[in-house]
């Protein structure tokens, strides 16, 4: 038994809407569906919250100005960002989880996975102000994830510091299990770069849950809290820049057990921040809330 404090993420958004049958027949379906059918993302982010959770991230993923400009929806950039607070606030409001936090969410600006096709650093330093301004006001704490590169992760640590908030940034690594970032990059280079930001944490997410674990003894030399949410694809070779990841297959051997046994183990070896990213369900964050819970850890939402 331990008394240690756990912040539990919730899971994936994306997938879970598509499960519920959100309409993606748009570009810009992630972001859509707060337009058509809102209350799929309200329930889901309650859903998460009774589930354990006691983190939420705003369903902004896909709502960045470069995606938005794909289908010529420039406009609703601001619209559908305070949109998506404010379905997360009613969330929180019904779900009866009065001391779950909102995070801010910095996405890749065009695409997953694809660090060699994002713009300069410069570019994406100001269209993560542009990002920030939108979201300061309201969350609590911002969460730069699926980083795939060193300049995507410092220039969106940048623009979320400069809010004052606390900062937690996600790395994306190789599923190859090399323990590098999908740039190639090294984590111990990436928090070189960050380490002057003073981010509040550090963690691997949307990657596989054998590359994050690859990459896991390289956290420890940050001296940060560190923490991992990991995907439940079979793999994401041959996703298209900005395409939807509806397209990809989830695995069939990472069910609600699996998942929480492999996240448990990494809060056995020092994770202070768990969770689930694509295909990890409501169902994925309860049992993983169970198991920690009945091991004797206690879930909370900040550090």
């Amino acid at each position: 038994m331990t008394d240690k404090k756990v912040v539990l993420l919730d899971g994936g958004m994306g997938q879970e809407l598509v499960h519920r049958g959100a309409a993606h027949t748009s570009p810009m379906w992630g972001a859509q569906v707060m337009i058509d059918t809102p209350e799929l993302v309200q329930q889901l982010h309650v859903d998460f919250l009774q589930a354990g959770a006691k983190v939420i991230t705003l369903n902004t993923y896909s709502v960045t100005p470069e995606r938005l400009a794909n289908v010529g929806a420039e406009d609703q950039f601001a619209p559908l960002q305070k949109i998506a607070f404010e379905l997360a606030s009613r969330a929180r409001d019904a779900s009866g989880v009065s001391d779950a936090i909102i995070a801010g969410g910095l996405s890749p600006l065009y695409g997953s996975y694809q660090p060699d096709k994002a713009p300069g650093y410069d570019s994406m330093l100001a269209t993560y102000r542009q990002v920030v301004e939108q979201q300061a006001k309201s969350v609590d704490v911002f969460l730069c994830e699926t980083m795939s590169s060193i300049k995507e992760a410092t220039a969106s640590a940048t623009a979320a510091c400069e809010s004052g908030k606390p900062v937690w940034v996600a790395l994306s690594v190789d599923d190859d299990c090399s323990g590098c970032l999908r740039s190639g990059e090294s984590i111990a280079d990436a928090f070189k770069a960050l380490q002057p930001l003073s981010v509040e944490a550090i963690l691997l997410n949307c990657s596989m849950p054998e590359a994050i674990d690859a990459a896991w003894p390289h956290l420890h030399s940050t001296g940060v809290p560190i923490g991992a949410y990991a995907n439940g694809f079979t793999s994401v070779a041959g996703l298209p820049l900005g395409g939807g990841v509806e397209t990809l297959k989830a695995r069939q051997d990472l069910g609600p057990s699996e998942y929480a046994k492999f996240a448990v183990d990494l809060v056995g070896r020092d994770a202070s921040i768990i969770g689930g990213c694509c295909e990890i369900s409501p169902a994925h964050i309860k049992e993983l809330a169970n198991q920690l819970t009945g091991a004797g850890y206690q879930i909370v939402g900040r550090l």
